[in-house]
């Protein structure tokens, strides 16, 4: 990817908590493109106790990530939780800027086929602690 399209977050998260993610793996409608698209939550540093708890469970959904009205008129940050299966866990991070559309199109896309508005999620180790994918491929 060219240098000057490099997705830099907004600055509000350290750089290795910052996320990722690009709205170039995504096709019209933004459907993700063919292959593995993920997005990495930012702001996953203070929650590594919550995600440790989580690293050995098996199937792992987002639950909620629709904004109301209110958040949506002030343009507020999606904050993602975590479905277990049989818990809802807390906060355990946010979506990078910019990226909130494809989050809430996933969603919706999944609530208009009749399925549970829930993207799959891995709790992922990186050099600098754990971090949530949101495996957005699976939401074809």
């Amino acid at each position: 990817m060219a240098w000057w399209r490099r997705q830099t977050g907004d600055g509000s998260f350290p750089k290795t908590d910052a996320g990722s993610g690009s709205l170039d793996d995504y096709q019209y409608g933004l459907q993700p493109r063919k292959g593995k698209v993920v997005i990495r939550l930012a702001g996953s540093d203070p929650y590594q106790a919550e995600l440790a708890s989580l690293m050995g469970d098996g199937d792992l959904f987002t639950a909620g990530g629709q904004r109301t009205m209110e958040e949506e008129r002030t343009d507020a940050p999606i904050h993602m939780r975590l479905f277990t299966g049989t818990k809802v866990t807390g906060v355990v991070g946010t979506v990078p800027r910019g990226l909130e559309g494809a989050v809430t199109e996933a969603l919706s896309r999944l609530e208009s086929r009749g399925e549970k508005p829930r993207i799959p999620v891995q709790v992922v180790r990186t050099k600098n602690g754990l971090r949530v994918e949101l495996l957005m491929w699976a939401t074809r």
